[in-house]
């Protein structure tokens, strides 16, 4: 049977949902400091996962935030700051998340929640976005004490998830992922939101592009 595992943000969840949020304290530059606050969230946690210096993902994007701060000369108070934090674990999801995993869950795939996000957090965003009953089960790393693109991450979900890599899918708009994936020989979508997001120039390309989740649930009529 064919599993396939969702990231989590990015991918079912819209990290750029926290704009309206950091309109209060960045006015005009909240766009771009959303942006940064992902990437610098990202980056924490490829150096954390190279060095072994494991701390859990919500450590990442405080500190993310904390540095954007400085960087951008964005005053926000430590109660602003929690508020921003809290708003990250209510994020919306993309519209096409749901009636896409429903569709699937309708095929008899057996689908999975597969994040960096600490198990709490990711629970919650699942619950809040009406998401988490389209699962078989979510996969944190927190238990895993590591990152994408960690070759152990995906290691990890093929040992908690029961199955093998030739049977899996990952579904991915971030195309680290989508490359972990691949080198630990999954099959892998890699979600095109933008057009103007362009994959990393590697010796791996995506199995299939799709430019939505109703077009790679497509792929399997």
């Amino acid at each position: 049977m064919t599993t396939i595992a969702f990231d989590v943000y990015g991918t079912l969840i819209d990290t750029a949902g926290i704009v309206e949020a950091l309109r209060e304290f960045a006015g005009d530059r909240a766009p771009l400091m959303a942006g940064r606050w992902r990437d610098k969230q990202l980056e924490y946690s490829f150096r954390r996962a190279v060095m072994r210096d494991y701390v859990d993902f919500a450590v990442c994007t405080k500190q993310a935030l904390d540095f954007n701060c400085s960087m951008m000369g964005v005053d926000i108070p430590i109660a602003g700051r929690e508020a921003l934090l809290g708003h990250y674990r209510r994020l919306p999801a993309f519209d096409d998340a749901l009636p896409s995993l429903r569709a699937l869950q309708g095929k008899g795939m057996r689908l999975f929640a597969f994040s960096n996000g600490r198990a709490d957090d990711v629970e919650q965003l699942l619950q809040t976005n009406e998401l988490r009953g389209c699962f078989e089960g979510v996969v944190s790393l927190q238990a895993a004490r590591t990152f994408k693109p960690d070759p152990a991450a995906y290691n990890w979900f093929l040992q908690q998830a029961k199955c093998s890599a030739d049977e899996t899918w990952l579904v991915s708009g971030n195309p680290f992922d989508v490359l972990g994936s691949l080198a630990c020989g999954f099959f892998a979508a890699w979600l095109r939101r933008s057009e103007d997001a362009v994959f990393d120039p590697w010796e791996r390309a995506p199995t299939i592009v799709v430019d939505s989740l109703i077009a790679f649930g497509s792929h399997w009529s």
